[in-house]
């Protein structure tokens, strides 16, 4: 998915990684989950934003994504999280009582480049997660 603009052609793709407010644990469930999977997924489509990859940990996202020209990755955060928590707390209202000031994820977060030589080795991380973390425990 190449951009073409004027003169050049690039593309832009980032890892992207956020956790939930208070790191709490939301996406244990695995309902909650796919709800939080639907929710970023629907998020990113409306602001075409492509999803190469995506792991939901229990308080933490992993993407791998293609962003549109033009867009910053600042920017990719916020329509990427503000719009999946809207999503969560339209579906879950007893959700929203967890968190009294409405934010479902933490601020920030931490985005990097991803080059095509780096490409599958970030992808086989973001997908190896859960074994990664289970190690950890």
């Amino acid at each position: 998915m190449l951009t073409n603009r004027s003169h050049k052609v690039g593309l832009s793709c980032w890892h992207l990684v956020w956790a939930t407010k208070y790191r709490y644990q939301m996406m244990r469930e695995v309902g909650h989950k796919n709800l939080v999977v639907a929710a970023i997924r629907k998020a990113a489509h409306e602001h075409r934003i492509a999803v190469h990859e995506l792991e939901v940990m229990p308080d933490h996202v992993h993407l791998l994504a293609v962003l549109p020209s033009g867009m910053r990755d600042s920017e990719a955060f916020r329509v990427l999280k503000g719009r999946s928590a809207y999503l969560v707390f339209r579906n879950k209202p007893h959700d929203r009582l967890r968190y009294p000031q409405g934010h479902f994820w933490s601020p920030g977060g931490c985005g990097v480049t991803v080059g095509q030589s780096d490409y599958d080795k970030t992808r086989q991380y973001i997908q190896h997660q859960q074994e990664h973390h289970a190690e950890a425990a």
